[in-house]
């Protein structure tokens, strides 16, 4: 199946050294390595790219560096990689459904309610059409019956949702928990199948409707020849790195829960998430930007 990687894959590593198969998987890294991110700086996949980026960096004795590539939800930084002359390390992530302090429900609940009462009045904000945050918002519409209108940003929603401009928006954890821990936006749920460790008094939404589970997740990828030795080695650092209880504690303090996978394991994960949510998009009639 070939898999809609505009979607999916966020998160990737390039510019491997030009030297023999052999040699480069005897001698990685020999160089400083970009890990491209098709994100904003600032984002959740900004800041988890960070953190692995500068363990690696420690391991590896070679420099890890972050360049944002922002656009065309991270299709940008996907063909850079694509391009370049699948391996993957998953930490997983719950969204927040997040509402301005002003809005006036304070349950999914109520917001069902109120937007069954308000067809097409409720704004909901997402970083671009096919993003992780609009087909999160797409499927609780779906399993839900409600109208909200999608508003898809280039840059940062962030302003217009703290100001009222939009009313909602599915956002990665990593980005919003500053956000409901200062008591500036609500939460009325994450969208994970469990809690968040980090803010464990907030309901999922599958407590309100049943089978409702969408995460956000990144995964680590290399250009298509790059030699299984080094696939190996990445994926038995990252994994290593996934496993710290430092590491562990940084990212569930974000809301992101660690998914150390193997490199098969990882091609699986895609096909069922790519299974799972083509159908969300048929549905939306997402169509690419």
């Amino acid at each position: 199946m070939k898999l809609p990687r505009r979607n999916f894959l966020h998160l990737a590593a390039a510019a491997l050294p030009l030297l023999s198969r052999i040699a480069r998987a005897q001698a990685y890294p020999a160089r400083p390595v970009r890990i491209v991110v098709g994100f904003p700086a600032g984002g959740a996949p900004d800041i988890i790219a960070r953190l692995i980026g500068q363990v690696l960096s420690e391991r590896l004795g070679q420099q890890f560096v972050i360049e944002n590539r922002p656009g065309a939800a991270s299709n940008i930084g996907t063909e850079i990689v694509v391009k370049a002359p699948p391996n993957g390390y998953t930490p997983g992530t719950s969204y927040g459904m997040l509402v301005n302090q002003s809005f006036p429900v304070k349950t999914v609940p109520e917001f069902i309610a109120y937007a069954k009462t308000n067809p097409g009045k409720i704004n909901m904000a997402s970083a671009g059409s096919g993003s992780g945050p609009h087909v999160a918002g797409e499927l609780f519409k779906m399993m839900t019956g409600i109208d909200l209108v999608h508003v898809p940003y280039r840059g940062s929603y962030w302003p217009d949702l703290l100001s009222g401009q939009v009313q909602v928006a599915f956002a990665p954890m990593p980005s919003s928990t500053g956000y409901i821990q200062a008591g500036t936006l609500r939460a009325l749920a994450v969208t994970g199948a469990t809690r968040s460790e980090a803010l464990p008094n907030i309901p999922t939404v599958g407590e309100f409707v049943q089978g409702y589970d969408a995460i956000g997740w990144y995964g680590l990828g290399a250009p298509k020849d790059t030699p299984a030795a080094i696939i190996d080695k990445l994926n038995n650092e990252i994994n290593a790195i996934l496993a710290d209880p430092t590491m562990k504690a940084r990212l569930f303090a974000l809301g992101a829960e660690p998914m150390p996978m193997t490199s098969a394991a990882f091609g699986k994960f895609m096909s069922d998430e790519a299974d799972k949510w083509s159908k969300v998009i048929k549905f939306a009639g997402i169509k690419p930007d």
